[in-house]
């Protein structure tokens, strides 16, 4: 049984939209009054969905639960490019939107499936020398990246009203979904942008199973602490050992 003066676990957040994945922590560590407890995968303050948040000791698994794969549901905007690559940036150019069918997405989703390398948006955590690169391109700075490599399982149209197209796609660890956007609009022609974003899955992780963080701070403490899932279910065996 777990200790409640001492909890631990995986709990299952459904982060709202204009929160960092910051701002969350710092709510959850206010409602269970302890410090210990971190997250597996940033979100973006624009996007929405399932943040894996972990309390107490279950922080050491954190490594572990980064490296599962993900499935987000989103929107591109064809004919803008932003400097951050989503709805949050300036536009930089504008492009009439050339008439798609859906077989004609459908093809060029296809070609992104596999294992691929990407190069990171400037605006990100990613650090060079120590400083993060949203820092340096907030001051108009560009610095060489070095691409990463990713793996796409999976990119599916679900709707298409020009010049918006809805997505859901499955893909590896450190895959930029706005960076996937970006290049899309590249391959049409005209440029897009991100321009919403949900993650709906991490491994087998639905969020489903997750509740909205306003409603998580309302929770009295027991039914809080009862939410929590063992963490090691999730783990591989050589992590468990």
């Amino acid at each position: 049984m777990m200790d409640p003066t001492n909890p631990e676990g995986l709990l299952l957040v459904d982060k709202p939209t204009d929160f960092t994945s910051h701002d969350v922590i710092a709510k959850l560590r206010k409602k269970f009054q302890m410090k210990r407890i971190g997250h597996a995968g940033t979100l973006d303050p624009m996007a929405t969905g399932l943040l894996l948040c972990l309390i107490g000791k279950a922080t050491k698994a954190s490594q572990y639960l980064i490296s599962l794969n993900k499935e987000y549901e989103g929107s591109v905007t064809f004919g803008q490019v932003t400097n951050t690559q989503d709805a949050e940036g300036e536009v930089l150019a504008s492009s009439p939107v050339p008439e798609l069918s859906e077989d004609e997405l459908q093809s060029h989703l296809r070609a992104f499936k596999g294992d691929q390398y990407q190069m990171p948006p400037m605006h990100s955590a990613i650090k060079i020398d120590g400083v993060p690169l949203y820092k340096m391109a907030r001051k108009g700075q560009e610095v060489k990246r070095e691409p990463r490599f990713i793996h796409i399982s999976s990119f599916k149209l679900l709707a298409w009203n020009p010049p918006v197209m809805d997505f859901r796609v499955r893909c590896s660890k450190g895959t930029y979904v706005r960076t996937l956007a970006h290049d899309l609009g590249e391959k049409v022609g005209c440029g897009a942008h991100l321009s919403a974003l949900r993650r709906t899955a991490i491994d087998e992780l639905r969020v489903e199973d997750s509740m909205p963080l306003a409603e998580l701070e309302a929770l009295p403490r027991l039914e809080l602490l009862a939410r929590l899932r063992p963490v090691s279910q999730f783990l591989p065996l050589a992590a468990k050992t």
